[in-house]
């Protein structure tokens, strides 16, 4: 019998005919992975360890949010803001509160808008400390999580102190705050703002300037600012590549007009304008810029009933609006259309986190998958904002 040489010689021939050349791999990160920040699922094309595409799957965290507002009377609503971001659920609330107010033409007192603002601000500081002790952990620092920890939990033990929860405040209401500072809080607000400050020193010298980290984030995950804009960006995400526009000082709402502080954004202090190391810095010193806001809104805040103009019975009259605000993760906006009755027709919600998010298929060609892990880390994604 002849022998038929058009068989390869080898298996190896016979499975991949051009040695060069590997086969495209399809690798799932979450909807378990820690470093996807919450139940998120991004399907992986990678060639070895090359990321090809990256295509983001949400869903998994879907509480029916703005169905659940068109139920719900106005005041009722404000639980059901706090549980989107769940790590700034004052930011959420003072938003939806803002909003309303506006439609219905409602006043706050002087005290109350102070009072927000310290807040805020305070519970930006202990967002963006979850932040760093998390995107350490992404690179595989586990000493600055235990740091930021350490100093979250003062703001926690404050926040405690003045609305009785540690996590979900449903604290700032319509028309003003559920009810006035303990006595003695603000000058233990004070008191962390003396004790935390120069904590941001450690941090920079534990992670923002080690070498490793440097060189895992530097120029990884580079974002334009071009890029950034097109694709709706806006926080420190935005900021980081180079764009300097905050709603605090762009469109200032509340009090924030009072206030002098600084805008930072990304300058690529350690490799490229836009990239990991930039968006996680620009977190970093925004921390101090919130601390100095905290400091006026304290030295200014004035005495008084913050409850004196909250309505018991809110109504709103029909019409809509978008009323937007800066939240950690950038701006929150919230379309509210009422017909003039107890609940509104329609809540919908601008989720920063959402489109902070939907910039990761196009920077994902090209990374490897430890860089494709600090790219995704450096949007600081809240799942429960952006599935809703």
């Amino acid at each position: 019998m002849a022998q038929n040489n058009n068989f390869p010689e080898t298996r190896y021939e016979l499975i991949n005919p051009d040695p060069l050349k590997t086969d495209e791999y399809i690798l799932n990160m979450g909807p378990q992975h820690p470093s996807t920040h919450g139940v998120l699922r991004v399907l992986l094309k990678t060639d070895g360890e090359i990321v090809e595409a990256a295509t983001p799957y949400i869903g998994y965290l879907h509480r029916t949010f703005e169905k659940h507002a068109e139920r719900m009377t106005w005041p009722q609503i404000v639980p059901y803001v706090d549980r989107m971001d769940y790590l700034a659920s004052m930011n959420n609330d003072l938003g939806y509160a803002l909003a309303v107010e506006k439609l219905a033409g409602i006043e706050v007192n002087e005290r109350a808008s102070y009072l927000r603002v310290i807040v805020a601000e305070l519970n930006r500081i202990a967002s963006h400390l979850v932040f760093l002790g998390t995107y350490g952990l992404d690179i595989g620092a586990f000493t600055p999580f235990l740091y930021a920890f350490r100093e979250r939990e003062r703001i926690i033990d404050l926040f405690e102190e003045i609305s009785g929860s540690r996590l979900l405040y449903n604290y700032i209401w319509i028309g003003g705050v559920a009810w006035d500072a303990p006595e003695g809080w603000l000058q233990k607000v004070a008191d962390f703002c003396d004790y935390f400050e120069p904590k941001i020193k450690e941090y920079n010298d534990l992670l923002s300037f080690n070498k490793i980290f440097i060189d895992r984030t530097a120029n990884v995950g580079v974002i334009p600012a071009d890029l950034a804009i097109n694709y709706g960006l806006s926080g420190p995400s935005l900021r980081g590549s180079g764009v300097k526009f905050d709603l605090r000082k762009n469109d200032p709402y509340c009090i924030y007009d009072r206030f002098d502080f600084d805008v930072i954004v990304g300058e690529g202090a350690k490799g490229t304008v836009g990239d990991s190391w930039d968006r996680y810095f620009v977190r970093v010193q925004e921390m101090r810029e919130s601390v100095k806001i905290v400091r006026q809104a304290l030295k200014d805040i004035p005495d008084g009933d913050p409850k004196e103009k909250v309505p018991r019975n809110v109504r709103v009259p029909a019409g809509e609006i978008y009323f937007r605000s800066e939240t950690p993760r950038g701006e929150l906006g919230y379309y509210i259309v009422s017909n003039g009755g107890k609940n509104p027709v329609r809540v919908k919600v601008r989720a920063p986190a959402f489109s902070n998010l939907s910039i990761l298929p196009a920077i994902a060609p090209g990374l490897m998958v430890a860089d494709l892990v600090a790219a995704l880390g450096s949007l600081d994604i809240v799942l429960g904002e952006i599935d809703r």
